[in-house]
């Protein structure tokens, strides 16, 4: 049997699209809030997610954080469910 190139061209049409990973920014913290989504299935709010990366506790890093999820909300990485409550997309 004889594979050319039509023919894998007609199975790779079959094939689902694959979604690219997303550019995240280059911060380490991001990496780090979507391995805290990929942990729980229940939406979390921006202290959660703050006290899982166990950052210090002023409270205005909290901001930082929020500010940090709504970027991913942007980037279409994250949904926000209810204000200030962050989800993976599904």
């Amino acid at each position: 049997m004889t594979i050319n190139r039509k023919t894998i061209t007609a199975l790779a049409d079959r094939l689902p699209a694959q979604t690219a990973a997303p550019d995240l920014p280059e911060h380490p913290d991001y990496p780090r809030i979507l391995a805290v989504f990929n942990e729980v299935t229940d939406p979390l709010r921006a202290r959660d997610v703050y006290e899982a990366l166990d950052h210090e506790p002023p409270p205005k890093n909290i901001d930082g954080t929020r500010a940090k999820l709504k970027r991913l909300v942007r980037l279409d990485v994250l949904t926000e469910a209810d204000a200030g409550s962050f989800t993976t997309k599904q």
